[in-house]
């Protein structure tokens, strides 16, 4: 049994909860407040279904023509002659009229067409918290008016219990403006790749219990290859090692990297937030990283070096481990064997920290806005029922994520099985064909970045992937802060404040990691955020968090 030392639990969240956790308000599961969810009656009736509910196969009774603004993904660009597009059209009775914007400037795409109030019914590919900028001026849809018409989300919402997750999305009026993926669990993804090779060879284990294990194993790495560092990490482009402190963060108590978001977490202690970047776990974290720095376990260029200078180190040998996810392993061993490099790679267990056996993570991802003008669409039942179907069902989920059986893929049981011809993650390498490339199938604008039940999430995952998940599985889900809904004075309020504390922050993450300014300056440091305005903006966030609470008992 794996047993760490306790310390009572900061809520930590990842950079999209945190905006949403600032833009969110509570008022109950389902749809608006007060009533206001529109009878079926009262929508649009053009195509739509007149007994559609849980296991019912959507198919509009007419043609319909749904306006789609798409995020095209240079890696499987947009084809017209997709098979899934022929399929919703020959199945569902559904068309699309799109707009595509390419991924690179997705966010400002949306936000100009939003903001000239010319985006088409359904925007896809929206993070939770990435609808906040646009509730005020009335562009985008409540949409939980109306997700009484959509009962395979409801369903899932109740079976999961997610009821609480999505209150979180609810902004100061009670309704909440997106409809996000949905996950049935959390799924890790990031972890330390490290040569299984070198690892077995000198006796260590790829489940270190904690973190200082892991020091361990590489201080062991160190002594029999003593001119080259054990790491080399990868992932500062933005900001210092933001990947890896985002994922060993939970286990310290913390938010870091990726995961630093607004700066903001909540103390269960104190029963308020607390500024992330001034606590004594976030002080433990970069000693922790500090340490490996100043022992020779970690190269020190890993917080400035390009992502492919660190491929190269791991792949030529130079170094044996660094951060990874379950798809960009096959970056490093494509790597190495292009190099010529023989050796294994394989991921390990996230270990333990000083706050416990923690696994950062949300179970809503990205999901979709709805225009306002939606709901004036004499189709927009219909749509409802679409966007139900094809995010929320089980059918709908396996077809976006697999294709249709007998064609793509073939199924025993409940073991599917991706043609030989057709590649996805890796199942199938050196297959002529790919799965979202040729097919438009598994693709995130179509299944809303991985939502899913874990059956089907597992689906499609290489073995060594699957383990790595069910290595995971026992960890303790760290708790999410309580809303805290800024209204829109607040939040230009206090913008400013944060982009001056998350650089203040960053800046100094990088100088204490690589020594250049000592630990031991860590009052001082905290002294100058306070300058830069910490205080105020704490006070800000409390402020709507006790007003929240006072409002919903």
């Amino acid at each position: 049994m794996r047993t760490t030392k306790r310390r009572p639990l900061a809520v930590v969240a990842t950079a999209a909860t945190l905006a949403l956790t600032l833009a969110a308000c509570s008022g109950g599961s389902g749809g608006g407040e007060g009533g206001d969810t529109p009878e079926a009656s009262e929508l649009g009736q053009v195509g739509a279904m007149e007994d559609y509910e849980v296991g019912t196969t959507f198919k509009a009774t007419e043609p319909v023509t749904f306006g789609l603004m798409y995020r095209d993904h240079p890696n499987y660009p947009l084809k017209a002659d997709w098979d899934i597009l022929t399929k919703l059209q020959e199945n569902q009775n559904v068309e699309f009229d799109i707009q595509t914007a390419p991924l690179s400037d997705w966010q400002q795409a949306q936000s100009i067409a939003i903001g000239a109030g010319n985006a088409p019914d359904i925007i896809s590919v929206t993070y939770p918290g990435q609808e906040v900028p646009f509730v005020a001026g009335g562009a985008i849809l409540p949409v939980s008016d109306y997700v009484e018409h959509m009962p395979n989300f409801q369903d899932k919402v109740e079976k999961w219990g997610l009821e609480a997750d999505i209150d979180r999305l609810r902004q100061e009026d009670g309704k909440y403006y997106l409809l996000p993926g949905l996950r049935e669990s959390v799924r890790p993804m990031y972890t330390y790749a490290v040569r299984k090779d070198i690892w077995d060879q000198l006796g260590l284990s790829l489940e270190p219990e904690t973190f200082e294990d892991f020091k361990a194993d590489l201080e062991k790495v160190k002594a029999a290859y003593p001119d080259q560092y054990p790491i080399s990490d990868r992932w500062s482009a933005n900001g210092p090692l933001e990947a890896t402190l985002n994922v060993a963060a939970p286990a310290f108590g913390t938010i870091a990297g990726w995961g630093f978001g607004e700066g903001v977490q909540w103390d269960e202690d104190a029963e308020e937030f607390v500024y992330a970047g001034a606590t004594d776990e976030y002080r433990e974290l970069l000693e922790y990283y500090n340490g490996l720095i100043a022992d020779g376990l970690m190269d020190p260029e890993s917080l400035t070096q390009e992502d492919d200078q660190a491929l190269q180190k791991m792949g030529s040998g130079q170094t044996f481990a660094q951060l990874t996810n379950d798809q960009e392993i096959l970056k490093i061993r494509s790597t190495l064997t292009e190099l010529g490099t023989t050796g294994e790679v394989a991921m390990i267990r996230v270990p333990a920290g000083p706050a416990g056996d923690i696994e950062g993570g949300q179970r809503l991802v990205s999901g979709l806005m709805l225009a306002s003008t939606a709901a004036e669409e004499d189709d927009f039942l219909a749509m409802l029922q679409f966007l139900d179907w094809l995010y929320y069902s089980d059918e709908g989920l396996e077809f976006a994520k697999w294709g249709v059986e007998g064609e793509t893929y073939t199924k025993d049981g409940d073991t599917r099985t991706l043609n030989p011809e057709i590649d996805q993650n890796g199942l199938n390498p050196g297959a002529p064909k790919s799965l979202n490339v040729d097919y438009g199938y598994h693709n995130g604008v179509w299944m809303l970045e991985h939502g899913s039940t874990d059956d089907l999430d597992r689906s499609m995952l290489r073995p060594e992937v699957v383990d790595f998940v069910e290595s995971m599985s026992d960890k303790e889900l760290a708790p999410v802060a309580p809303p805290a809904p800024l209204n829109e004075l607040e939040r230009e309020q206090v913008s400013l404040w944060q982009t001056a504390l998350r650089d203040h922050v960053y800046q100094n993450t990088a100088a204490f990691i690589l020594g250049q300014r000592p630990l031991s300056e860590w009052d001082a440091y905290v002294t100058e955020l306070e300058g830069k305005n910490m205080q105020q903006y704490l006070d800000v966030v409390n402020g709507a968090q006790q007003r929240f609470a006072e409002a919903n008992g």
